[in-house]
């Protein structure tokens, strides 16, 4: 079962190394989702959005994820906000390690890295330097991986950031243990247990549960393991975190494995695996299906184990998993060789000792030595099968693995009696007696703590219980009471003061709230007419029609005054009204299209187009929207141009939205913004667009406005484009 233990830890550890960053809540989601939605202005917040929704995705959906950083990166290429660049691509490299990519993993978080080095950004290089660690770590790198996370926790204390150091911790104390320095790991995981008491993170309080329940297991007390494991899933189901659920069921398959409790082993390894196929997780897959497998081979299933094996080895070998591969292998061995496959069996042992040997894992060499001295011993080749074992008894000694010691013992006895060396082969069979009896005694003490703990926790259960039953019979007697007393009358009278002055204080902030609103409204459109009949704009209507009169223009004149008083009119009473028939609203702009073309014989060409499908008697419309940008076209569009100038007008209804066109064929709004004089944008149009604001909130329905150069489009000039709130006049 050294296979599991370490296979365990390996899994531990990689679903332990992201808690570093924020929860991953769906109400964190749902907020960052709303707030994307309504901050729709291309900047480093909107950057920031991006990216804290591809953080949170990670442990729920890998594509949304990545899509989430596509949009990140982009935008902050876009704006050159380094800072969102430089997290994106963290990001990247993190969702690249999540699947097993580890090679593009370390090119992002080099690259990242870079980026926060240049902004003296110590946090993120700190992340780096983590995520750096972990990746050594999976390649096999386990001195550059402690570097590289003692780095980063040192960091981490050196800026104060004190959730992350649990993590660190745990991390290094799995490295120690693929190691084989088992003194060490404890140190750490201890460190890492203790500080993580002293934080109130949700998801490290989960971690702590999983690193407990490890070493529970490993001193035989699966009670307490399982109880610890199953307040992490719990923990981790209620933030969401799917990865670390997997991991722990992982962990809890492994402890009905050591109970031989096989079906409940099986059931939730599937578990675990479906989870990690979710995220395309081949790692943890590979290691899933191995796990699988080593409960078939102890239900001496080997047929369907090999199966399973050659499956794992596969998926491993693309994400190159040196170390599964080499577990795996020795696992296919012992199938083998209990199939009385001896050649092949031979294969499988020798490939993974020279893995376990390049890789530095002394357990896997331990194991694969032995594994082939029981191949040659089978193939009755002693010489060579004594040569083997005493390698692995010379492992199983410097790692202290008295299981490994038992068997080797078991093995040299055979090989000693076989060669006619009586002596040794006593020797050998009472030192595997000796290492029996130790073991024996080692399972009994657990086995007798076990029972211990499980006698200790139905004890707790069943005072519980009954500590429930009598604070039920109290309950029932206080309220007996309270009901025969004068209390019930007291405390009805003070519900129903706290009730009503509640209601009146909604009441009071609802009614002011409304005034507010309605007060603003007031002058807002008061400010609109003021930007529409400005004594500029009367006075030149004057003047024009002075020199109409002067130039015994009798017509003209007559003309103009009909239509200059016509507008007046139209927008003195529009301006009253808190919608108006749009037929109504577009007359007005009719009239003033028309007053503008007097002024100026006939030199702006017009349309007002409004769609077959849109009854202009049914739509009623805030008033005074649309003219503001015909004549922010008519003052700005056309400085240098004095023929040929258009503006066309077009109304159409679609998707249930009123939408108003307005195009120029002017310089465009783009060659506007670079001249000096029009650097200040139109008070008409900012009052205009405030004021569609505040009417989308009131009318509870949308309203926007676009303003495009029509140079994106390979034409001259403007477009407007007017989401216009509105309601359908039903009394007609």
């Amino acid at each position: 079962m050294n296979f599991m233990k370490i296979i365990n830890r390996l899994i531990l550890c990689f679903f332990l190394a992201f808690s570093t960053t924020a929860l991953a809540q769906n109400v964190v989601i749902d907020s960052l989702e709303n707030e994307l939605q309504n901050h729709l202005e291309k900047d480093s917040v909107r950057v920031n959005l991006l990216n804290g929704l591809a953080s949170e995705f990670r442990r729920k959906d890998i594509a949304k994820m990545l899509e989430y950083i596509n949009k990140a990166e982009t935008l902050a290429e876009d704006i050159d906000y380094i800072g969102g660049k430089a997290l994106a691509i963290y990001l990247r490299g993190v969702a690249e390690m999540n699947q097993s990519n580890f090679d593009k993993s370390i090119v992002q978080i080099n690259k990242a890295k870079q980026f926060y080095t240049e902004l003296d950004d110590n946090k993120g290089v700190s992340n780096c330097l983590q995520i750096t660690g972990l990746i050594n770590y999976y390649q096999e790198n386990y001195d550059q991986a402690i570097e590289y996370l003692k780095m980063s926790n040192q960091m981490d204390k050196d800026l104060g950031i004190t959730k992350n150091i649990p993590n660190n911790l745990a991390n290094i104390a799995n490295v120690y243990s693929i190691m084989g320095n088992y003194s060490e790991a404890m140190l750490y995981i201890e460190e890492a247990i203790n500080s993580c008491a002293e934080k109130g993170d949700e998801r490290i309080i989960a971690n702590c549960h999983n690193n407990m329940a490890t070493i529970y297991s490993e001193q035989g007390n699966y009670q307490l393991a399982q109880e610890h494991i199953i307040k992490s899933i719990y923990k981790f189901e209620e933030i969401g975190d799917s990865l670390s659920i997997a991991a722990s069921l992982f962990n809890i398959a492994y402890i009905y494995q050591n109970q031989e409790n096989y079906e409940k082993a099986q059931e939730y390894f599937e578990q675990s695996l479906a989870i990690s196929k979710k995220f395309n997780d081949n790692r943890s897959i590979a290691r899933a299906k191995g796990a699988l497998a080593t409960i078939l081979i102890d239900q001496e299933k080997y047929e369907m184990a090999i199966s399973l094996l050659k499956e794992s080895i596969e998926i491993s070998k693309e994400v190159n998993d040196q170390i599964n591969i080499a577990y795996t292998l020795n696992n296919l061995g012992q199938s083998s060789l209990a199939l009385k496959n001896y050649s092949i069996a031979l294969e499988y042992f020798l490939e993974a000792k020279n893995i376990a040997e390049e890789i530095n894992l002394p357990i896997v060499s331990s194991d694969a030595y032995l594994g082939i001295g029981q191949t040659y011993f089978k193939q009755q080749k002693y010489d060579k099968s004594l040569e083997n074992t005493l390698r692995s008894l010379e492992y199983a000694e410097t790692l202290g693995l008295m299981n490994a010691k038992r068997n080797a013992n078991d093995l040299l006895h055979e090989i000693y009696e076989k060669k006619g060396e009586y002596e040794k082969a006593y020797q050998s069979h009472k030192q595997f007696k000796l290492l029996s009896d130790s073991l024996f005694n080692k399972e009994s003490i657990q086995k007798i703590a076990q029972l211990e703990n499980e006698y200790k926790y139905q004890r707790e259960l069943d005072e519980a219980e009954n500590r429930e039953v009598e604070l039920t019979s109290t309950v029932e007697t206080t309220t007996q009471d309270l009901k025969k007393s004068q209390r019930n009358l007291l405390l009805g009278v003070i519900g129903f003061l706290l009730v009503s002055l509640v209601l009146g204080a909604i009441i009071f902030f609802l009614k002011l709230r409304h005034a507010k609103s309605k007060t603003q409204n007031i002058v807002m459109e008061q400010k609109l007419l003021r930007s529409q009949m400005t004594p500029h704009f009367v006075f030149n209507s004057l003047s024009v029609l002075q020199g109409m009169i002067l130039n015994k223009e009798d017509k003209k004149s007559i003309s103009y005054l009909s239509k200059f008083s016509k507008l007046l009119r139209i927008t003195l009473e529009n301006s009253r009204d808190k919608t108006v028939p749009l037929f109504q609203e577009l007359k007005a702009i009719e009239n003033y299209l028309e007053l503008q073309n007097l002024e100026v014989n006939d030199s702006y060409q017009y349309a007002i187009s409004v769609d077959d499908t849109l009854d202009q008697s049914l739509f009623k419309i805030p008033p005074m929207l649309i003219q503001p940008f015909i004549e922010n076209a008519i003052e700005h569009a056309f400085k240098d141009q004095k023929e040929n100038r258009k503006i066309d007008v077009q109304l159409e209804y679609s998707n249930e939205e009123l939408i108003c066109t307005i195009t120029d064929n002017g310089i465009g709004v783009d060659t506007q913004k670079g001249n000096e004089k029009q650097n200040k944008k139109s008070l008409a149009t900012t009052i205009t667009s405030e004021r569609l604001e505040m009417l989308s909130k009131d009318f509870k329905m949308k309203g926007a406005i676009s303003i495009e150069d029509r140079r994106k489009y390979k034409e001259q000039g403007t477009i407007v484009s007017l989401v216009i709130p509105y309601i359908i006049n039903t009394s007609n």
